[in-house]
């Protein structure tokens, strides 16, 4: 998702992962929110790195408001352009990279911050400060469903992909309670149709209350 601007091979990118079904670990996520007692406000998410939408469709489907945020204008427009988007009402967008918006702070009073496939892409220097201003969002007992890659992925060396060993996703997680998480590791390609080999931990982990 990162190296060209060409609106043409971004268009291509986003209709090949736009016939994707939604994250597994954000349905988790939303299965884990469905058998919990809600009585208060509408469940609010920011979907980080939104790509086509495809996260934040199924959000809306199920009753919540979506911030979705993606760096490439394109992903924005594929997002909207979706047929099956219901209640955009409920949905707003910004065009932005997700790691600037941590240095302001991202905005409070999220129950999810959902990131499908796009934490890694964020660089090593800049992950630590997008992380934690992640949990600050989140309100005690919100979600956090992600992707992140470990270190035997195709991609290492890449200084501008951060990259997890086992110990370090442990040590990123110990501050949040651990529901889901599942290490994959498979040889396929990528939606671009390149050989790769795939090193991902698919997480969903909740904010502990009190």
């Amino acid at each position: 998702m990162t190296g060209t601007n060409n609106p043409d091979i971004w268009a291509d990118y986003y209709a090949r992962t736009g016939r994707r079904p939604p994250c597994e670990a954000l349905l988790f996520a939303l299965d884990r929110f469905d058998s919990e007692p809600h009585t208060g406000s509408r469940r609010h998410a920011l979907d980080l790195g939104c790509g086509n939408g495809r996260d934040a469709v199924e959000l809306l489907r199920r009753g919540w408001s979506v911030l979705a945020v993606d760096a490439e204008p394109n992903a924005i427009a594929s997002l909207m352009a979706r047929p099956e988007l219901t209640h955009a009402d409920r949905l707003e967008t910004l065009v932005a990279r997700f790691e600037n918006l941590a240095a302001a702070g991202l905005a409070p009073g999220a129950d999810l911050v959902n990131s499908g496939f796009a934490l890694p892409l964020v660089p090593p220097a800049a992950f630590p400060d997008l992380w934690d201003s992640m949990l600050e969002t989140l309100r005690p007992g919100g979600r956090i469903s992600c992707q992140l890659f470990g270190e035997r992925d195709s991609w290492i060396g890449d200084p501008t992909i951060t990259f997890f060993t086992n110990g370090g996703i442990d040590a990123l997680l110990a501050p949040l309670d651990v529901e889901h998480l599942r290490e994959e590791e498979d040889d396929s390609v990528t939606p671009r149709g390149k050989p790769k080999h795939w090193h991902v931990f698919h997480i969903v982990a909740r904010k502990p209350e009190g």
